[in-house]
């Protein structure tokens, strides 16, 4: 009897549940390392008491529970918009190379597991223009197109190499102003305008730069870096957030983690 019902699992069954599976893996990678993760984790744990609740046919705790979960999938939009906001961008990119990358995560397509962004060349050129004050703006692209910020700037196709990165920056250079975006080894647009963030949170020792920095790395999944005109520090932000580090060292190596596919 139990061969039989084996027999019976078709293989529309099983992708549906690697589809699931598949779902689950994306969700989780989108809300890692924020704070949506525990709302996340929250709802997981009133889902499954909920279905409990069920199973013992608790009739008034699990009416309560389901109903509690059908009105909040509303607000769930609302907490979780940044993170569906980068799902549909990440579906609808028509950029082939970010599709690539995001096949790579799951091992659909060979890889050597390795990033070709010339990381080094990119901070020792931050360290530079922090030594003299020089303010600059990098975002590096991910799997999410940038097609919709980089035709605000000028387009450009040169290999990432220090004395590049640093020239574009150059106070007396007329594309100094806005900001620079990589793809793998490439810059390919300058005086880029980014959305700016709104978040009343972010202390207002930081200036327009890093606001556009939090912007960005709000609405997509680019990672970015910032040099302060004012005091020369280096900040480095993804998923909205500033990531701390200890030492160059430590920015370079999780740069190259965080670009890695």
């Amino acid at each position: 009897m139990e061969l039989l019902d084996f027999a019976e699992i078709r293989i529309i069954d099983i992708i549906d549940v690697v589809l699931v599976a598949f779902l689950l893996y994306y969700v989780y990678k989108l809300v890692k390392g924020t704070v949506a993760i525990n709302i996340f984790v929250g709802i997981v744990i009133l889902y499954a008491i909920w279905k409990l609740t069920e199973l013992l046919e608790m009739e008034l705790f699990s009416k309560i529970l389901g109903g509690f979960l059908g009105v909040g999938m509303f607000a769930l939009i609302v907490v979780f918009q940044q993170e569906i906001r980068k799902f549909l961008l990440m579906l609808g990119s028509t950029n082939f190379g970010a599709r690539r990358k995001f096949l790579r995560q799951f091992k659909l397509l060979s890889s050597d597991g390795g990033t070709i962004t010339n990381v080094k060349a990119i901070i020792e050129a931050c360290k530079k223009m922090g030594a003299s004050n020089t303010g600059a703006i990098i975002v590096l692209q991910r799997n999410n197109s940038l097609d919709f910020v980089k035709s605000t700037g000028d387009e450009m196709h040169v290999e990432v190499n220090q004395p590049i990165v640093e020239s574009i920056f150059f106070k007396n250079s007329p594309l100094h102003d806005g900001a620079m975006i990589i793809e793998d080894n490439i810059i390919t647009a300058t005086r880029v305008i980014l959305p700016v963030s709104n978040d009343r949170s972010i202390p207002l020792r930081f200036g327009l730069r890093h606001r556009a920095a939090v912007g960005i790395t709000e609405k997509t999944d680019a990672i970015c870096l910032v040099v302060s005109e004012e005091n020369g520090q280096i900040s480095y932000l993804k998923n909205g957030d500033f990531v701390l580090y200890d030492s160059l060292e430590e920015l370079t190596k999780q740069i190259e983690k965080d670009l890695k596919y």
